[in-house]
């Protein structure tokens, strides 16, 4: 149901002279995007050459646009890729209205798209992300060329057990009790904690790479809206889960028109694996990977394989595209 700030397998550090000491893998650069009552850091990949196809990548719960470094890597060759820090994560500052709903976060990634003037995008969500961008594709099916989703926080209706804190974070009072309760809690302890729920096998993250991810850990807890972006975006995801009727996440996902790649981890403690089935079956004409071994964050464990697998929807929708033509 969340994807918190996590430790890339194989980041290269560097700053950036654009948003604060923002950490960048090699080749990145951020940058800030200023909108009314919103702004926006975003990180990308120049692109390798002319032409090549834009991408957004969106983040879950609590995570950032570094998620997504390692896959924008595997795909230079492919798109002119950048992800964006969802408002009031990474090193975007909350929006202006405070609001968190998954409806204003999708409305946060159109802006930009639309400010832009980059779409259609092939567009990649995690977690939360999944679910933002679900909602973009079928309001907006103008701005999205193809559709990728990894384990996705579409509504079920047995919440696995490993994934009720996060959803109690929507219960009023429930963080400054959470907060208090966890106040002796180091970054490195909150930060392994993090790895255990959302990696398959935690022993693929780099000593470095655990390094920089509790450093930034440190970083986001002495933001003084933390656990506000945190409680009221866990609100927004419960929210979205209780709407019926043409807002539904799940009759959304049906009124999606583009082509899209479904990618669940066997070992996902967030999101229920059982959902793949429900999820191919909703998006229509989907393609579903199934990783035994991955967890939460499939894109940031095995993103070689998650590369491979976006090569091949793009390659399946060109050939689509030529048998209509034909």
């Amino acid at each position: 149901m969340s994807s918190t700030e996590l430790p890339g397998l194989r980041s290269t550090a560097e700053p950036s002279s654009q948003v604060g000491a923002a950490r960048v893998a090699e080749g990145e650069q951020v940058r800030t995007v200023v909108l009314p009552g919103l702004e926006l850091a975003v990180r990308f990949r120049p692109p390798r050459r002319p032409g090549l196809p834009p991408a957004l990548f969106v983040h879950g719960l609590g995570g950032s646009s570094t998620n997504w470094s390692d896959l924008m890597a595997q795909l230079e060759d492919e798109v002119d890729g950048e992800a964006l820090d969802l408002p009031g994560f990474g090193w975007s500052p909350p929006p202006a209205n405070r609001d968190y709903s998954l409806t204003a976060m999708a409305r946060a990634v159109i802006r930009h798209l639309d400010a832009a003037g980059r779409g259609p995008v092939h567009l990649f969500g995690n977690s939360m992300g999944g679910a933002v961008v679900t909602r973009v594709a079928a309001v907006r099916p103008d701005l999205v060329r193809t559709l990728t989703l990894v384990s996705p926080a579409l509504p079920e209706l047995r919440v696995q057990r490993s994934a009720v804190p996060t959803a109690l974070l929507a219960v009023p009072g429930t963080a400054a009790l959470l907060a208090r309760l966890t106040r002796g809690l180091t970054a490195e302890q909150r930060t392994r904690g993090v790895t255990d729920l959302c990696y398959g096998d935690p022993s693929r993250v780099t000593p470095e790479g655990f390094r920089h991810a509790v450093e930034e850990m440190e970083r986001r807890l002495a933001l003084p809206y933390f656990w506000e972006a945190m409680t009221r975006s866990s609100r927004g995801i419960v929210d979205a889960y209780t709407l019926g009727g043409q807002h539904g996440l799940w009759r959304q996902a049906q009124r999606v028109l583009a082509p899209t790649l479904l990618i669940y981890g066997a070992r996902d403690l967030l999101v229920s694996y059982r959902m793949a089935r429900k999820a191919a079956a909703a998006f229509r004409g989907s393609r579903l990977l199934c990783l035994p071994e991955a967890g939460h964050v499939a894109m940031m464990e095995y993103p070689e394989v998650v590369a491979t697998a976006f090569r091949d929807l793009l390659n399946e929708s060109a050939r689509t595209t030529e048998d209509g033509r034909g």
